[in-house]
């Protein structure tokens, strides 16, 4: 079954995107059909600095190597490389139509946030739809919030082919990806940039420490028992420990006799366990730059093998190819 998704180059990744999403796309990675590439071409639309959307793409691309995206079994590629993806959207746009576009969440949400929204953002379904149908993607892993942008791919690739009177495009299917447990931030509210209470993957350890002392707690004495359940560092505790440690440090919890500082301690001592060995070979890759190149090199010409057939087989159908 062949798996698509793309990553975004928009900043470092935190522990929310890790748990929520870049862990299930490396564990979707076993049947050697996984491409996932770096979106560069959707983040324009955000970014409007050359070098830092350079840097954050290879940024991109170092995150995922180091988390355990492995080259000989997917296909790793940043999106700009393919130009078949931007010439299947030209042939899309002539047949999607206005209305559905206008009901995107993204174009929705920030016209009516009175915020001026560009064409790029408008027909960014458009893109999305061509570099899931380029590859003959079959699968679609993908968050609660984007189930839209697959269903759009559908109809989008559906009406092409009726159009066309054809099978000329894979219909894709979707897979909700949900977290293993739920990612709070420092403050208790959900783990996100957008409230500044991330903690990042590749966190250095003395750094790491000092953001998980502050979280947020209530003032109960240290004495008295406290409520695994209803604690922040606790639900963090458990994205990381097995149902053996959770069931010990919960006793803990309950018996009285722990401060929060204690199970700051631990939660520590487990994450960076668990993120330490990424950090150091994100480091080794850092150093060796030309590997890095020649992956996302290797990828971008597999990409570009498959991406030619879809495109032909679409050129050919409406006929701007004189084969």
């Amino acid at each position: 079954m062949r798996v698509l998704s793309g990553i975004q180059p928009t900043g470092r990744p935190h522990w929310g995107n890790y748990f929520g999403a870049i862990s299930q796309y490396i564990a979707l990675q076993n049947n050697e059909q996984a491409f996932y590439f770096i979106a560069d071409l959707h983040a324009l639309t955000t970014i409007r600095d050359a070098e830092r959307l350079r840097q954050n793409t290879l940024n991109a691309a170092l995150d995922l190597l180091a988390l355990g995206l492995d080259p000989k079994q997917a296909t790793l590629f940043v999106q700009s490389e393919i130009p078949e993806v931007t010439e299947l959207t030209w042939l899309l746009m002539t047949v999607t139509q206005m209305h559905l576009l206008d009901k995107c969440h993204a174009y929705k949400d920030k016209k009516e946030r009175g915020i001026a929204a560009d064409a790029g953002l408008f027909t960014y379904p458009v893109l999305m739809a061509a570099d899931i149908i380029i590859y003959d993607s079959q699968l679609v892993p993908v968050g609660v919030d984007q189930v839209q942008h697959v269903e759009v791919t559908r109809d989008v690739a559906q009406r092409f082919n009726q159009i066309y009177n054809r099978e000329v495009f894979t219909l894709p299917n979707y897979r909700v990806m949900e977290a293993t447990a739920k990612v709070v931030g420092l403050d208790g509210e959900k783990m996100s940039k957008s409230y500044d209470n991330t903690v990042e993957v590749f966190e250095e350890p003395k750094k790491l420490r000092k953001k998980l002392m502050s979280i947020k707690t209530d003032s109960t004495p240290v004495e008295e028992p406290k409520n695994p359940d209803t604690c922040s560092i606790f639900t963090l505790f458990k994205l990381f420990a097995n149902a053996e440690e959770q069931d010990a440090l919960a006793a803990r919890y309950r018996a009285g006799g722990m401060g929060y500082g204690e199970a700051k301690q631990a939660l520590y001592e487990k994450a960076e366990a668990f993120f330490g060995p990424a950090r150091e070979r994100r480091a080794a890759l850092a150093a060796d730059l030309p590997y890095v190149q020649d992956v996302l090199a290797a990828g971008a010409k597999r990409a570009r093998e498959k991406a030619r057939v879809v495109l032909d087989r679409a050129k050919e159908a409406c006929g701007v190819s004189t084969r």
